[in-house]
């Protein structure tokens, strides 16, 4: 049986895509391939918010405007902050919480 699920486009900013090469460029210097299985599951992650991306929890701080961002915790250490509006998901932010 086939439905319609909604489908949300996905956009990257460029600050986000730059902390995203950050990350594989510093990985990459002590191992390539930890670094490309890093940059393989952050995209993944990132273009599965296509679908549902309601289902990751509410990213609450002080700082922030409450409810505006969720977050998906990737590689258990890296959070892909983004927000919702309309049928687009924008991924704001790829922060390293070490």
């Amino acid at each position: 049986m086939e439905y319609n699920r909604k489908e949300y486009q996905v956009i990257v900013s460029s600050e986000a895509n730059d902390r995203l090469y950050d990350h594989f460029e510093f990985l990459a210097r002590v191992n390539v391939n930890a670094a490309n299985s890093l940059l393989d599951r952050l995209l993944i992650d990132i273009r599965n918010l296509r679908t549902d991306p309601f289902r990751f929890p509410v990213y609450n701080r002080p700082y922030l405007p409450a409810g505006k961002y969720h977050y998906i915790l990737s590689n258990k250490r890296y959070r892909i902050v983004y927000q919702i509006n309309a049928n687009q998901v924008y991924v704001d932010d790829i922060q390293d919480c070490r």
